[in-house]
């Protein structure tokens, strides 16, 4: 299925964004720290039962906690991680912290003790890859190799994308017992180019972003193919909200392109946010990258949340997607949150 804009249009303005039922009101400053700390660059972000935000950064506090107003309420994880890419919180709010160069996926407390831990650290599986370049990948393989994302399925089982050097979806037990993968390099049905995020909805049903190959990919619970949303600019994560609503963070066509892929059109796309329904039809965008240091665009949108307000949180890879590489300055934001009007 090709997801087209229905009764939606793309607007992006300081003030407000979004369009019909989804308008937020953007706030580039959200977080307020201590003197002395920074969020570094916010790969993830998500809420717990209590609407607190948990912000996973590269910095020197990986895992900040802040309240729904912004105040941090506590910090942990430090020394912990080679290079957080993904967190998740299940329904009983514990913590899943992915960690792609430690190639391993840590569950914690929301006060950061740890629970369990899947992978071993420092061992990537044998994919043929030896970098987070995905086309360095000659072979599906077993978890993990530089892992992304973490969703929890209604029946508390555990989805991992495997990620920048695997081509895999892995399904575990709670307990963490491997139960089985599917997927492999490519870009036919169930196959995958940097499978990076992944959402389940009340009925099992697993949507995958597939970030190189611009697509979001739906299987059953079994990892069997069902459909195929298009028209979608490299997504990096997904979240599915209580009202069964699919918010996409969108990397775009502007930021982290390997050398030698070219984008869809002489004037792509940047960042941007979109929301569908789980039938795959665009109610809401936003972004763009025209202007991706202002509130409200993006320049490289990596993570969403939403919280039981309808809040939400968009976390981006300004520093190694932007900054590093001359494309913006250090002005640009990495965590922006859009109350909703």
């Amino acid at each position: 299925m090709n997801a087209t804009l229905t009764d939606a249009k793309l607007s992006t303005t300081v003030d407000s964004v979004g369009c019909g039922n989804f308008v937020y009101t953007p706030n580039a400053q959200w977080s307020r720290l201590p003197d002395g700390w920074d969020l570094g660059e916010v790969t993830a972000v998500a809420t717990d039962s209590r609407d607190r935000a948990f912000v996973f950064s590269r910095s020197a506090h990986p895992v900040q906690v802040f309240a729904p107003d912004g105040t941090l309420l506590s910090s942990w994880g430090e020394g912990l991680f080679a290079r957080p890419p993904g967190i998740t919180i299940g329904p009983d709010d514990s913590v899943y912290c992915t960690d792609d160069l430690d190639h391993t996926v840590r569950k914690f407390t929301p006060e950061g003790e740890l629970l369990l831990v899947l992978g071993t650290s420092g061992a990537a599986s044998d994919t043929g890859a030896f970098s987070v370049d995905y086309r360095n990948i000659r072979r599906a393989g077993l978890p993990f190799n530089f892992p992304t994302n973490v969703a929890i399925s209604p029946a508390g089982d555990i989805y991992v994308t495997d990620g920048y050097g695997n081509a895999r979806i892995h399904k575990f037990s709670a307990a963490g017992k491997l139960l089985f993968s599917w997927g492999a390099p490519g870009d036919q049905p169930g196959e995958f180019h940097v499978p990076h995020g992944i959402a389940i909805d009340r009925r099992g049903l697993v949507y995958v972003a597939d970030r190189e190959n611009s697509r979001i990919q739906v299987f059953s619970a079994a990892g069997d193919f069902i459909d195929q949303w298009k028209n979608i600019a490299r997504p990096c994560q997904i979240f599915i909200d209580r009202n069964e609503h699919l918010f996409v963070a969108e990397l775009g066509y502007r930021a982290g392109m390997f050398p030698g892929n070219e984008p869809p059109s002489p004037n792509p796309t940047g960042g941007r946010v979109s929301v569908y329904t789980l039938a795959g039809k665009l109610l809401a965008q936003w972004g763009g990258g025209d202007h991706p240091c202002k509130p409200g665009d993006f320049f490289a949108p990596h993570d969403i949340c939403v919280d039981s307000h309808g809040d939400i949180y968009v976390s981006e890879v300004t520093h190694t997607a932007g900054i590093l590489r001359g494309a913006i300055g250090p002005d640009s934001h990495t965590l922006q949150k859009f109350t909703r009007r």
